[in-house]
């Protein structure tokens, strides 16, 4: 009993090391992401990215899930997937443009109460009081960041909401994926979708890309890809319930950035509204895994 008790310890300890490894990465292609686009649109930075990303993500599905990972049962849904993904990241490179990176990072953190919204509402699942108590404390929080009549009020502070909104639907439509295909199928998928996509859109903003900037686009690639693959790592390891809080750790990093590169300080208001959007979140996430527990069909 005790050696399978560690054996749980370490798998958690596992999980929550790469959690944080990978949300460490994400926080990183995130900040140099918000460099880039001072000088390139979002689309450009899109297409670079996924560009120079597929053949690593090929590499990784090979090696974690063999040739089978390279087949989808269903392509269609990645195409759309592929769109939401799109829309998310574009609108989330374009509110780096303008708003600080903690204040943005603090905002797409509502994504998962949009999730419990979306599946009460659309989707006609059970949603009980205590997590609609948690959706509005996270729109709270939001409220509280976003501070609307306010003379501090800036519309782009509105793009991250919609980011994870659009980030909500596309965690949500992991369902429309055919059973048979892993992880490592729908993160290719993923990449390789993004970049024929934003291939359709980018010859119309294209803008000659400066040799010193090159290395920027490769660091986007690589850290993204290894922030995505460590995460989905995580969850091999530890339920989602233990991982959640590890999440947040980006609005550390963003803090870090956003100070260190661009003298960025966000205000007591900003951390108060992230702290009712992180609570929130952890709550949800921990009351799903509670009654996921109590009704396992």
């Amino acid at each position: 009993m005790q050696s399978a008790a560690g054996g749980a310890r370490s798998q958690a300890s596992m999980g929550i090391i790469l959690m944080c490894a990978g949300i460490a990465c994400l926080s990183v292609s995130d900040a140099i992401a918000k460099a880039l686009t001072s000088s390139y649109t979002p689309v450009q930075i899109l297409f670079m990215r996924n560009l120079i990303a597929l053949p690593f993500a090929v590499l990784i599905a090979l090696k974690m899930g063999g040739t089978g990972a390279l087949r989808s049962y269903r392509p269609t849904a990645h195409l759309l997937r592929g769109v939401l993904w799109l829309i998310a990241a574009g609108l989330f490179f374009t509110s780096l443009k303008y708003l600080e990176i903690a204040e943005a990072t603090a905002l797409v953190f509502v994504a998962p109460v949009f999730i419990t919204a979306i599946s009460a509402l659309f989707l006609k699942e059970t949603v009980g009081w205590r997590r609609w108590l948690a959706v509005l404390a996270g729109f709270a929080g939001v409220l509280i960041i976003v501070r609307p009549g306010a003379g501090t009020f800036q519309s782009a502070s509105l793009l991250p909401i919609v980011v994870a909104f659009f980030y909500a639907v596309l965690m949500i439509s992991a369902r429309w994926v055919d059973p048979r295909e892993s992880v490592w199928t729908l993160m290719l998928y993923l990449v390789g979708a993004g970049a024929l996509l934003s291939a359709l859109v980018v010859p119309f903003v294209w803008v000659a890309i400066r040799p010193e900037d090159m290395w920027l686009f490769v660091g986007i690639a690589i850290f993204g890809t290894a922030g995505i693959t460590l995460i989905t790592q995580a969850f091999r390891f530890a339920p989602s319930a233990t991982l959640a809080p590890f999440e947040y750790s980006a609005l550390i990093w963003a803090t870090l950035f956003g100070w260190l590169v661009w003298k960025e300080i966000p205000d007591v208001l900003t951390y108060v509204g992230a702290a009712f959007i992180i609570l929130s979140g952890c709550y949800i996430v921990f009351r799903e895994q509670r009654l996921a527990s109590e009704n396992p069909d």
